[in-house]
């Protein structure tokens, strides 16, 4: 069974950072068995290559704005992405990469952290730091949400 976890955003932009960080943690150490995926801020890059190991789970996670404090994580529904989020710093909204990959992946997971700061050359700020740890740690013994409350 091949898990993917995709991992996106601009580490430019501040907390934006945050799914590259995650990809960053995992290769230095990684978690599980996680085929690990770091599409910065254009993840439909990778969609070939996700299509070809036509994985069981794909994790997507992403500083998201959901309206929540900073450093909140919440499993989104991906087929609400679009309707969600009008603001995207990728190159192509994630519904389009979500909708892309669904006929070959048996489940799109999409994990969003709630960032405080986006903007360029800002650092990350040590909630969003903090949430990466938390996801970091979980993959190892994943299973269903990761135990993450859905939004």
């Amino acid at each position: 069974m091949t898990d993917v976890l995709l991992c996106v955003g601009n580490s430019m932009m501040g907390d934006d950072g945050a799914g590259p960080l995650l990809a960053e943690m995992c290769a230095a150490r990684p978690q599980g068995q996680w085929r690990v995926f770091d599409g910065g801020s254009a993840p439909e890059n990778e969609v070939v290559a996700i299509r070809e190991l036509r994985p069981q789970r794909l994790l997507i996670v992403d500083a998201t704005d959901m309206g929540l404090n900073p450093g909140e994580i919440r499993i989104v529904d991906p087929d609400d992405i679009a309707e969600m989020f009008m603001m995207t710093t990728h190159n192509m909204p994630l519904n389009y990469l979500v909708d892309q990959l669904k006929e070959d992946v048996g489940e799109v997971i999409f994990l969003g952290i709630q960032p405080d700061i986006v903007g360029f050359y800002y650092p990350m700020t040590p909630k969003i730091k903090e949430a990466v740890e938390v996801v970091y740690q979980r993959l190892a013994a994943w299973e269903g949400d990761g135990g993450f409350t859905p939004l």
